[in-house]
């Protein structure tokens, strides 16, 4: 008993002297309990929506201000004709417009019964159902409250119209947050060992007396996984198109061009953690965990980001599988062009070249 007792001691002092495995085994469960019980929600809330209001009438401003006042919807945009609102779906940042038609008030009141149009964008199907049976029921209870006196009920029919995915099929949805995930995934776990598996077969001595600089040396390594990647990146699309029937609908040029991009960005962070492992096993480990998580929870894949708290959201910005997923989306599944997808491109391309550039310093710095 007193020699097993001594063996538990040992071990005590081993976890605690080990600082990386005392992180693992006391504050991860807490870091991961408290982003997922904040991130793992299914409930759609703070959504953004744009109203057209052709009536502007008594009954419409209260509808308005019962819409806007709950927590599941944002009103930020008012929107002056029908050609505006194609336009507001095209900036990415409203989910839904909703539509007074003219003399609203005026037909409840003579012909006791007027109608609401509610058009969402249904890239994403489970929201824009959502967000939709939201609206109705809000419409629903503004009709009891006005009906309380009525002999004959006032009715308010709520046309719903969906944008993008009228059939509102879910690999439209899917399709472009696992290609997210496993261009990530891949990329970054073939190249995270690139360099590490260096130095464990002892060949880094080879590298040191090489005449090549550092960054000819990086890019010689991550240029034969690229053309492994780009491989990936069509047989997705080939399967996307033809076995799940989700059509390309904008510039197929420009969609592999962002995924090269996108696959550059995610070879840079295989590298990255290549320059920082120590070994083989440790590198696999980092990219899995790192990597396979934050790319569900803040891409906006399966939970939408603005249901998050604004710490996270911020978070989620530095995860670049959130960008190439809003820009697959835009491209793939809402034909949108280069002018729509400028800014998501200018982030990728900025943490490309910071990647890259951390990656190199380290890398010379193991040289030296």
């Amino acid at each position: 008993m007193k020699q097993f007792l001594i063996f538990v001691k040992k071990e005590w002092l081993h976890i605690w002297r080990d600082r990386r495995t005392l992180f693992i085994l006391i504050w991860m469960p807490v870091v991961q309990i408290i982003i997922y019980g904040f991130a793992l929600t299914n409930e759609v809330k703070n959504s953004n929506i744009a109203i057209f209001d052709q009536s502007r009438d008594i009954a419409t401003t209260q509808l308005t201000h019962q819409i806007a006042s709950s927590r599941y919807f944002n009103l930020v945009k008012n929107i002056n004709s029908y050609k505006d609102i194609d336009a507001t779906f095209r900036t990415g940042k409203i989910r839904m417009v909703i539509v007074f038609p003219e003399n609203f008030r005026n037909d409840l009141l003579h012909s006791n019964a007027a109608q609401v149009q509610l058009i969402a964008d249904a890239s994403d199907p489970n929201t824009a159902n959502t967000l939709t049976n939201y609206a109705t029921a809000i419409i629903n209870d503004y009709q009891q409250s006005i009906n309380q006196n009525q002999k004959l009920p006032y009715t308010i029919k709520a046309q719903v119209r969906m944008l993008y995915n009228p059939e509102l099929k879910g690999a439209y949805s899917f399709v472009p947050g696992v290609m997210a995930l496993v261009l990530m995934l891949v990329c970054a776990m073939m190249t995270s060992i690139a360099i590490v598996r260096e130095k464990e077969m002892g060949t880094m001595e080879v590298i040191l007396v090489s005449p090549l600089k550092p960054f000819r040396i990086i890019i010689a390594k991550t240029i034969p996984y690229l053309f492994v990647s780009l491989l990936n990146i069509i047989t997705i699309l080939l399967l996307s198109v033809y076995v799940l029937d989700v059509p390309i609908v904008g510039s197929l040029w420009l969609l592999m061009v962002e995924s090269t991009l996108f696959t550059i960005t995610s070879l840079s962070v295989g590298i990255l953690i290549s320059n920082s492992a120590k070994t083989q096993q440790t590198a696999m480990f980092v990219s899995l965990m790192s990597l396979f998580l934050p790319t569900l929870l803040f891409s906006g894949f399966l939970f939408p980001i603005e249901n998050m708290p604004l710490p996270l959201q911020v978070i989620s910005n530095v995860v670049p599988s959130k960008w190439y997923y809003i820009i697959v989306k835009d491209v793939m599944i809402k034909g949108l062009g280069f002018t729509s997808i400028w800014k998501e491109t200018l982030i990728l391309i900025g943490m490309t070249a910071t990647l890259l550039g951390i990656s190199i310093y380290k890398f010379k710095i193991r040289l030296a």
